[in-house]
């Protein structure tokens, strides 16, 4: 059975320098930029930049992704922009035409191999009213559902604005990828490339918190939400958030069970970087709620997702599930 499943890794990225080319020079990108570089220190940005451009290759040519897919072993790729193709500074028309162009863009891009290549929209969270006629957009063009970021500029994942949004994704079966993009602890960050390493954790841990604590799980039980990296810090630690639960009338007025067990509503990909964390992580969320995920192609991924997964020596039904199994029922096309 377990040579019967596919590869999957559902965390992989592409770049579209259409998307970029577009908000070149308009107000408002010059300060996001330097509010990035504020938050990342200069040290990091000059790693970053070297990095990325010598990945430019495996980020938008269909041909050469293939390769290295086949070098890693995969077979099926969950493709979304990257996080930095958020834009969430642009104003509402710009957002528009920004999310349209990413949508069509992926779509193409996926389009080339499509047996191996789903693709994932972007929603401009910055406006709520228009997050779900992008999401509805990204599904018309084939796409699996949406990537969004931890919040936006003075919202959280649990503003009621976004009810809406979480009604259609529900309803919908779209996947709703959650992968942050900064960290809102600023320049406490800005030193040893902290920014991501605690700040992507820390950002995945509040988004999900919000989503828990809000209701929105409860309210929405059809969501399909996918946590890259693990879902950061929350499912280690999800035993402070029971116990806030249990003793605190103020951390458990807004959501009617343990915060626990919403992690087995939740999907989460693997890339934790700790075989022991792994095996932790499907402990509580389930081996049936852990898929596949590299970060490809950029450093802070694996160039060997398969080889991670399988050094938490899982049993053989685990291994094939979080391998491919899990990610093959969630992107099966109804």
């Amino acid at each position: 059975m377990g040579a019967a499943v596919p590869t999957v890794d559902v965390h992989a990225h592409v770049l579209l320098p259409e998307v970029e080319a577009l908000v070149a020079g308009l107000p408002g990108h010059a300060e996001a930029k330097a509010l990035d570089a504020r938050r990342n220190g200069p040290a990091a940005l000059a790693v970053s930049g070297p990095m990325v451009r010598e990945r430019i290759p495996r980020l938008t040519d269909v041909t050469v992704r293939l390769a290295a897919m086949d070098a890693q072993g995969v077979d099926v790729q969950l493709v979304s922009p990257s996080p930095s193709h958020y834009h969430y500074w642009a104003d509402e028309e710009t957002a528009e035409k920004l999310y349209r162009l990413a949508d069509e863009a992926t779509a193409v891009h996926c389009a080339a191999a499509p047996e191996r290549l789903r693709g994932l929209g972007i929603v401009p969270l910055q406006h709520p009213e228009q997050t779900v006629r992008a999401l509805d957009h990204a599904l018309e063009l084939g796409l699996a559902g949406v990537e969004i970021s931890s919040h936006a500029p003075g919202r959280e994942l649990s503003d009621p604005a976004y009810e809406p949004f979480w009604a259609r994704a529900g309803e919908s079966g779209a996947i709703v990828f959650l992968h942050p993009f900064g960290c809102t602890l600023d320049e406490r960050l800005d030193r040893w490339y902290l920014s991501n390493t605690v700040g992507q954790p820390t950002e995945n841990a509040v988004a999900l918190s919000h989503l828990v604590f809000s209701g929105v799980l409860d309210r929405h039980p059809g969501l399909k939400v996918l946590a890259a990296h693990g879902g950061g810090y929350l499912p280690t630690h999800i035993g402070r958030s029971d116990h806030a639960w249990t003793t605190r009338s103020d951390a458990g007025a807004s959501c009617a069970h343990p915060p626990s067990s919403y992690l087995r509503r939740l999907y989460f990909d693997s890339l934790v970087h700790d075989p022991h964390v792994l095996r932790e992580l499907i402990r509580v969320a389930g081996a049936d709620r852990v898929l596949l995920g590299s970060d490809f192609p950029f450093d802070m991924g694996t160039e060997d997702p398969v080889g991670a997964l399988r050094a938490a020596h899982l049993s053989e039904a685990d291994f094939d599930a979080v391998r491919g199994g899990n990610a093959s029922a969630l992107l099966r096309k109804d």
